[in-house]
C-alpha cells in the first residue's frame, strides 16, 4: 500500500519511521506546511516532501498517486486535501485531536466516498483502555471515575484523548484533571471508585513511534471495510467480534 504523510513534526517524524520500516507499506511523500527544498532522510530512505497547498496538492497526487493519507499535522489541513480523498477514495487515517464541530463533521462526510479512520489517539493501547473502560463504566455505573491525564511541557489544550474518555463514559469534562511536565510524553488514566476497591486502567506512551503502529494497524484493518466512517473503537470491536465467533465456532466441535 502506498501511503502520503501529512504532517512532519515530532509525532509525524515517529510514524514516518515506523510506516517506512514496515514491508506492507511504502512511505512515497510526506506533506508539510511549508515544503522543503529536498527530500528528507527516512531511515535510509530519501522521501520526497512537497507543500502542502489546494493548488498543488492535485497535480502531485496525479503524478505521485497514493493509496492512503495519514494524517499528523492539524486541523486545519483536511480542508486543502479532504477533495482530494472524496474524489480519488483515498483510504484516511487521521489523528487530529484538535478538530472543532464543524471540521469533524466534515471528515465524517469523506467517509460516504472512502474509508476514513479518525482518532484523536492513535495508540492501539490507549483504545484498548477505552473500550474496556466502557465495560467496566456498563457494569458498575454507580462507581466514581476521575480521569487524570499528563503530557509534555508544552502541550497547551487538554488532551483530546482524555475527552473522549470522558465523553465515551458519560461524565462531565470536570472530572478531568491534566498536568504538564517535562519527558512526559503521554499518560492517561481511568480511576473507578467502588465502595471497597478501586480500578485504575492506565497508558502510558513511551515513544511516539506508538502512534506509528497505531496507524499501521488501522490502515490494515481498513483494507477489510467497506466506505465509511470509522473511530479506532470501530476496528477493535471488529476484531474483538471475530474473537468471540472464532471461539464459538472452537467449542461447537
Amino acid at each position: 500500500m502506498k501511503i502520503g504523510l501529512i504532517g512532519y513534526g515530532k509525532a509525524g517524524t515517529a510514524v514516518a519511521h515506523v510506516l517506512n520500516e514496515d514491508p506492507r507499506y511504502t512511505l512515497q511523500w510526506i506533506a508539510t506546511r511549508t515544503g522543503a527544498p529536498g527530500p528528507v532522510a527516512v531511515g535510509d530512505t530519501a522521501i520526497p516532501v512537497v507543500a502542502l497547498s489546494e493548488a498543488t496538492l492535485g497535480p502531485w497526487l496525479d503524478q505521485h498517486p497514493v493509496d492512503a493519507l495519514v494524517d499528523f499535522s492539524g486541523a486545519e489541513s483536511v480542508q486543502v486535501y479532504g477533495e482530494e480523498v472524496r474524489r480519488r477514495a483515498l483510504t484516511l487515517v487521521t489523528a487530529i485531536s484538535a478538530y472543532d464541530d464543524a471540521q469533524l463533521a466534515y471528515v465524517r462526510t469523506l467517509g460516504d466516498a472512502a474509508k476514513v479512520l479518525c482518532s484523536p489517539n492513535m495508540t492501539v493501547g490507549i483504545n484498548f483502555l477505552i473500550m474496556a473502560a466502557r465495560l467496566l463504566r456498563e457494569i458498575a455505573p454507580f462507581a466514581d471515575v476521575e480521569i487524570l491525564e499528563q503530557h509534555f511541557r508544552d502541550k497547551p489544550e487538554v488532551s483530546g484523548t482524555a475527552k473522549k474518555i470522558a465523553e465515551s463514559l458519560d461524565i462531565s469534562g470536570d472530572k478531568i484533571t491534566s498536568m504538564r511536565l517535562g519527558g512526559i510524553v503521554g499518560h492517561h488514566e481511568v480511576i473507578f471508585g467502588f465502595p471497597y476497591q478501586t480500578v485504575r486502567l492506565i497508558h502510558n506512551s513511551i515513544k511516539r513511534e506508538a502512534f506509528g503502529t497505531g496507524a499501521a494497524f488501522a490502515l490494515n484493518e481498513l483494507q477489510n471495510c467497506p466506505h465509511g466512517f470509522y473511530t479506532f473503537d470501530d476496528l477493535l470491536m471488529q476484531r474483538l467480534r471475530k474473537q468471540i465467533l472464532a471461539g464459538s465456532g472452537e467449542s461447537l466441535h
